[in-house]
């Protein structure tokens, strides 16, 4: 017994009677029952793959843009950990061209390993900006207990000009980096489903 999808990504087939025999049980799907143990495949698996990944690349460039417009239009200047979140991006984007041009379904794991990175870093920033965890020494606040004044005007030359512990912006209790890794998340989704597409194949 079998669920043929006519209109899906592909048809698959499995059964043990000598002779086969469907059912039309709704719109685009058959009961299917007979001996083939088989998987036909159409074009359109192809092309559903190819979707996936152009909607992937087109996630990741709107963020980049969205922060590049953030930074350039608002006058918002990114902290060292928002440079951190725009590599991976990058990466993702990269891959997803590359994709189309050596076609194997490991550069489909590392889309989603570049999606998974900024995600991350974005949920360590978000974290690091409502103080649930330090974040680095470099682009962060540190404590003036027991600071001599030398070594307090050598702490506040040496600060950043855009801390990371910092929220410049924030939407319905997010803030850009939140928003990253949401958005990120979504397209480790794009990116896995995009694989396993390349696995019906």
């Amino acid at each position: 017994l079998a669920v043929l999808y006519r209109r899906g990504t592909f048809m698959e087939i499995w059964g043990a009677n000598s002779r086969i025999y469907r059912k039309t049980v709704g719109a685009g799907i058959d009961l299917v029952y007979g001996p083939a143990h088989r998987r036909i495949f159409c074009g359109e698996s192809v092309m559903s793959q190819s979707r996936m990944v152009m909607l992937a690349i087109m996630g990741s460039a709107v963020l980049l843009l969205a922060a590049l417009g953030f930074q350039y239009l608002a006058g918002m200047a990114p902290c060292k950990m928002c440079y951190w979140q725009r590599y991976p991006h990058i990466a993702a984007i990269l891959f997803g061209f590359g994709f189309f041009i050596v076609k194997h379904p490991s550069v489909l794991w590392m889309g989603a390993a570049s999606a998974l990175a900024t995600a991350i870093i974005g949920m360590y920033h978000a974290g690091v900006e409502r103080g649930i965890w330090q974040g680095p020494t470099s682009c962060t606040s540190g404590s003036i207990d027991g600071l001599s004044t030398e070594d307090l005007m050598a702490q506040i030359m040496a600060a950043p000009m855009v801390r990371c512990d910092d929220i410049a912006w924030e939407l319905f209790g997010l803030s850009m980096a939140g928003w990253n890794a949401v958005a990120s998340l979504g397209l480790v989704v794009i990116w896995l489903w995009a694989s396993r597409l390349w696995n019906t194949r």
